[in-house]
């Protein structure tokens, strides 16, 4: 059946859906790129195609009429499915060149991901299949789901304690954080190596940069107590923990990134009381209820199934 001739733009339906969430025409557009004309050009045409006003315009913002209302709801399905449209074919265009890009927070940059990789592949070559070429791009939690949203990466891989928004998402496991010191620091000779939440938050720290899974699961554990500044903020895993050892201060750091240094006594671990660090490992795309079919989708099963057995 042929499609009508009052269906508008996908582009005009994502600058409506988006006028809705902002409340201003021009925010819409500078979210979306495009000049203000623009969008007044597009939101014109639609409202021709409907025949009624869609929004109300003033100096304050724009606020939806009850026909725009209507539309927005009708136009969140159809770019759903126009999203979903999308990522199918960019996985096929994926697959079709047998290669992957995938973006990972550094921590499963690191430690998680080369071993999902070499088993996933492995299990590609036992069932007869060419193994898939993937690149690999490990930055912090905050620029992988950029790098998804903007078409950069067809899968990310996140961790912190919630999944980046505007994203789908599918949990394929959980971490811990660990506080951990110098071997000559004061801490390590406290009974039973605790210290209190309180006096966590009151002590400069060794840090991640802004943007990072692990600062963002260590400041939602300390949310609501006094804090002092961070003594450091480095941009990697190795350099907070060669700063740490050093005496440069306490930090959190994942449990498998500091386990050798445990193991060889350079750093040690300091239980704090009331301190919950479990951070939830995240894959991330851009749209749909599924990761997109082909390599993608058949990356993401092996990662949570690997989380399971381990």
């Amino acid at each position: 059946m042929a499609l009508g001739s009052h269906v508008p733009e996908l582009r005009a339906l994502e600058l409506l859906v988006t006028v809705a969430r902002l409340g201003s025409l021009g925010a819409a557009a500078a979210e979306l790129g495009i000049s203000q004309q623009a969008a007044s050009s597009r939101l014109r045409t639609m409202e021709s195609l409907v025949g009624e006003p869609l929004l109300h315009r003033s100096a304050r913002g724009s606020v939806l009429t009850p026909t725009g209302e209507l539309v927005v709801q009708w136009a969140g399905r159809v770019l759903e499915a126009a999203h979903e449209l999308d990522a199918g074919i960019t996985a096929l265009r994926s697959d079709r060149r047998g290669h992957l890009a995938v973006a990972a927070s550094l921590t499963i940059a690191e430690h998680l991901l080369p071993g999902w990789l070499v088993g996933w592949r492995a299990q590609q070559i036992r069932s007869g299949r060419q193994p898939t070429e993937v690149t690999m791009t490990a930055t912090n939690s905050d620029k992988v789901a950029a790098m998804v949203a903007a078409g950069e990466a067809v899968l990310g891989f996140v961790e912190g304690p919630d999944a980046p928004g505007g994203l789908s998402r599918r949990l394929v496991g959980t971490d811990e954080l660990v506080v951990v010191v110098g071997a000559d620091h004061p801490w390590v000779r406290r009974p039973r190596r605790r210290v209190t939440i309180e006096t966590l938050a009151a002590t400069p720290l060794v840090v991640r940069e802004a943007g990072s899974g692990t600062r963002s699961v260590l400041e939602r554990a300390l949310a609501g107590r006094p804090q002092v500044a961070p003594a450091l903020e480095l941009s990697s895993t190795a350099s907070v923990r060669a700063a740490v050892s050093a005496g440069a201060g306490p930090a959190a750091l994942g449990a498998r990134a500091v386990g050798e240094d445990l193991a060889m006594g350079r750093l040690v671990r300091i239980e704090v009381t009331g301190l919950d660090l479990t951070r939830r490992l995240h894959a991330v795309w851009k749209a749909g209820a599924h990761p997109p079919e082909g390599p993608a989708r058949d990356l993401v099963a092996w990662a949570a199934a690997s989380s399971t057995r381990s």
